[in-house]
């Protein structure tokens, strides 16, 4: 059975619910946004996703 790590190590299980990413067409980056409220909180400055956020349509 698998047993989580102890609480304090920073490590994340699963995925982040209340977030979800889209790719900006215009600069090729992804662009994390808050799922409730809809706005905009960080983007990329790379071409890679974020880690563990799902992804709009």
């Amino acid at each position: 059975m698998a047993v989580n790590k102890p609480s304090g190590d920073n490590a994340r299980k699963g995925a982040v619910k209340k977030r979800t990413q889209l790719k900006n067409p215009l600069t090729k980056t992804s662009t994390k946004r808050n799922k409730t409220s809809g706005e905009f909180m960080a983007v990329k400055k790379t071409a890679k996703k974020f880690k563990g956020v799902r992804k709009e349509n």
